[in-house]
């Protein structure tokens, strides 16, 4: 759950609302619209270091967008030729026709972009919701997905930690529109810094320059008519993921997962919990884990050349391939 974004970027045209601001693009960036029946995407894509590496695809976590990728995916351009997308209802991507924002609503969307676009399989990286979201096409499409990294994902906890309720709250029916009432008055700053605190490990670390482009980008979006109801659905839809038991739970669906996994955990996330991370160790088969002891939820943003490391690492012992 992020909305932070990183300096070094220039705006382009909003295609959602004329009256909403442009969305942000670093350097090297470029953004397209993908048109499928019932949805529409925009992806993010960077030119890889050379022609014929193997295609990535990042996804983010909720209340996140593409740009949760722009520091990681110049670390890796010169491994894979990589994409990011926003998921429908967040960052540049309207919502769905049909309104589906679960788990398997989203998996759906990042499967018919991969089917449409032909760039499967892909390294697939994902993070939070992006992560259940990775961790369900991995399982039932695995002809798509070559390795799978996962930074806190977000897959069933008995215990919910109590920072973590809040985002909960947000799946139950008026809560939304509740929170939305009181914080009305809030400044795109203070929401801005609460994520910040949330998502962040030490939020000191943000620059400001990065706090101001991530004040900018909060205003952009809670300008967006259907930006609350696309929170509330999608946090509905992972609460509803976790209570999924048999073969659709995600547990299970972990364990189904054939490609090489590297599972990213930060000490002090707030909304994954830290302990998490010996039991999804366990349940993919092939897996290696990266454990960063000050990071928060967002451990690509806090550590990205950490995390590039291990990445690299990953596909090197998968041969690239």
């Amino acid at each position: 759950m992020s909305s932070t974004e990183l300096p070094g970027v220039q705006a382009v045209a909003a295609a959602a609302d004329p009256k909403v601001a442009a969305v942000r693009v670093a350097d090297g960036e470029k953004l397209r619209s993908v048109s499928l029946p019932g949805l529409t995407l925009t992806v993010r894509s960077r030119p890889p270091a050379r022609t014929g590496l193997p295609p990535a695809l990042y996804v983010h976590g909720l209340g996140g967008s593409s740009q949760n990728w722009s520091g990681l995916m110049p670390l890796l351009e010169d491994v894979v030729d990589g994409e990011a997308l926003d998921l429908p209802g967040f960052g540049d991507s309207p919502p769905p026709d049909d309104g589906n924002y679960s788990v398997t609503g989203h998996a759906r969307a990042v499967i018919r972009h991969l089917d449409a676009s032909g760039r499967g399989p892909v390294h697939l990286i994902g993070n939070s919701l992006g992560g259940a979201v990775s961790t369900r096409v991995a399982a039932v499409r695995p002809d798509l997905v070559r390795t799978l990294t996962l930074v806190s994902p977000a897959l069933p906890e008995l215990r919910v930690q109590r920072s973590a309720v809040p985002t909960a709250l947000l799946a139950l029916p008026g809560v939304a529109a509740l929170f939305r009432r009181l914080s009305k008055d809030w400044t795109a700053e203070q929401r801005t810094r609460g994520v910040m605190a949330l998502c962040y490990g030490d939020p000191t670390r943000v620059s400001d320059e990065a706090l101001h482009n991530a004040v900018e980008e909060m205003e952009r979006r809670v300008q967006l008519p259907y930006f609350w109801d696309a929170m509330a659905r999608s946090a509905r839809g992972i609460v509803d993921a976790y209570t999924l038991g048999g073969q659709h739970g995600l547990w299970r669906q972990a364990e189904r997962v054939l490609a090489p996994t590297l599972l990213v955990y930060g000490g002090r996330d707030q909304l994954v919990s830290y302990r998490m991370a010996r039991r999804a160790a366990a349940a993919f088969r092939d897996s290696r884990l990266l454990t960063l002891p000050d990071a928060g939820h967002v451990a690509m943003m806090e550590y990205p050349q950490t995390v590039a490391q291990a990445v690299r690492e990953l596909l090197d012992d998968c041969g690239r391939s």
